[in-house]
């Protein structure tokens, strides 16, 4: 989601607290199966007949005023960012997770990562310092501070907080990349941030740039930015109108995230204009290979997903800014989308097809293409998806020319003076779908398929959907 204006109370210190705060609530017997979108009334949950809801957890504690937003997993932990902050959640029992711990420390969007007793947050909004009791500030003052803070969470009760690395015009994503051979200790954070301004002292024109943050694990305190390569040396996709103001399409003036496949050594990036594939062989020097537009269609290249031969890649559309009702007949199918394109050996893009959840939402529900991942199954091509207010979304591209939907889940509309809401990420961890809801909370889903059998016995230590693993595909 590109930054919403927002009123974000300010929180004086570095709070955690567990004891009492977000109990899970089990749900279902209320569902709604195959009823959707402009059916539902506000907060009323549809969704298909293999798909189970089967529990929430409500926003509450230190978080509760804050906007839900990305996921990482661990151990049978899920560590939840939020724009206040971020939450550590058991979900080693599925149908009850508990909240562990939150961790007060504001600044959006707050984009998450784990690595052993690493844990890395993204801060994307200008901030009077790096401290967890900062205020916002405006980005025309030298001083302002915006980038990646680290966290030791060796003690998922009482994480602590380590270190803070500034970064050029802040961190609106990043995307942990381990290191191999000689830099195997390390982890690199490709850093993904956007819209420089001539005012802005520390994120100006051009900004062709991703930074990397090198990570020394056994000495996380020297973290530094270590290089800002430049990415777009030709300024990358000017933009220009569409058939809407919102349609309009984005120059590129920096990347919305990264998907790294490390074990492949690639990288698929959605950089507002431009889709690229990078060869990241060199941990410190990525490099680009291939570069695509789609000027007819795409507002804004949002994110990227591999499939698990890496033959394919998926990006969003992010049309509107994840703030706006696209998921409408008006819209249509081919806007506010996934792109599929078939990736060939040399790394070639070529584009296939469009996928949009087939559902219309009403006018009052930002729905878009959003954070999603694989649902690891040998011979096909399966992926979890959310779309804000247009709920969650399973759907099969195996056939790349013909994307469809398996199952679905959604809430009605939320109120109207609550503004945006919806599922900013969901993800396929140990045999369940986790979803991060903006406004509702985190919600536990359980996709019943028999395409899924046997991905449902596949369990994975550790998960961070943006630096995609190798998965043991059965």
């Amino acid at each position: 989601m590109r930054r919403p204006t927002l009123a974000v109370a300010a929180i004086a210190a570095l709070a955690f607290s567990g004891a009492g705060v977000g109990s899970a609530v089990a749900t279902g017997p209320g569902d709604r199966i195959g009823v959707f979108g402009t059916d539902l009334k506000t907060d009323e949950i549809g969704r298909s007949a293999n798909v189970k809801h089967l529990a929430n957890i409500a926003p509450s504690g230190a978080l509760a005023e804050g906007l839900g937003t990305d996921m990482a997993f661990q151990d049978g932990k899920a560590f939840v960012g939020n724009y206040d902050g971020f939450s550590i959640i058991d979900v080693s029992n599925p149908r009850q997770p508990r909240t562990i711990v939150q961790v007060s420390c504001p600044g959006s969007q707050n984009d998450i990562s784990v690595s052993g007793d690493l844990l890395y947050l993204s801060t994307d909004s200008s901030r009077s310092d790096d401290s967890c009791a900062s205020t916002s500030q405006s980005a025309t003052q030298k001083e302002s501070w915006e980038g990646i803070k680290i966290f030791d969470i060796s003690d998922v009760k009482n994480p602590k907080y380590l270190k803070s690395v500034e970064t050029a015009c802040g961190s609106h994503t990043h995307t942990l990349v381990p290191g191999k051979g000689e830099t195997k200790g390390n982890d690199y954070l490709y850093v993904s941030s956007y819209s420089p301004r001539a005012q802005y002292p520390d994120c100006q024109t051009p900004h062709d740039l991703i930074s990397i943050v090198k990570v020394d694990k056994a000495n996380p305190t020297t973290a530094e930015v270590i290089a800002t390569p430049n990415l777009f040396p030709d300024g990358g996709n000017p933009g220009g109108p569409g058939p809407t103001p919102i349609a309009n399409r984005s120059s590129t003036t920096g990347c919305h995230d990264i998907t790294a496949l490390p074990h492949k050594d690639i990288a698929a990036g959605a950089c507002m204009g431009d889709g690229i594939i990078m060869d990241i062989a060199d941990r410190e020097q990525p490099k680009v290979i291939e570069q695509v537009q789609d000027n007819e269609n795409f507002a804004f290249w949002h994110s990227a997903t591999f499939n698990a031969d890496a033959t394919k890649v998926v990006f969003t559309d992010e049309l509107g800014g994840g703030g706006a009702p696209t998921c409408d007949a008006e819209t249509g199918p081919e806007r506010g989308a996934n792109a599929i394109y078939d990736l060939s050996a040399d790394h070639e893009l070529t584009f296939r097809s469009y996928y949009k959840i087939p559902r219309h939402q009403t006018e009052t529900e930002n729905c878009v293409a959003h954070n999603g991942s694989l649902i690891p199954v040998a011979g096909r091509d399966l992926m979890v998806q959310s779309w804000y207010q247009g709920g969650v979304s399973v759907w099969d591209f195996t056939d790349s020319d013909n994307p469809h939907e398996l199952g679905y889940f959604e809430r009605g509309p939320l109120p109207a003076d609550e503004g945006i809401g919806g599922t900013w990420s969901t993800y396929y961890y140990n045999g369940h779908l986790f979803s991060s809801d903006i406004a509702r909370g985190f919600d536990v889903l359980k996709f019943n398929d028999p395409a899924v059998k046997r991905a449902d016995t596949i369990r994975m230590g550790e998960l961070n959907p943006q630096s995609q693993p190798e998965y043991p595909v059965r």
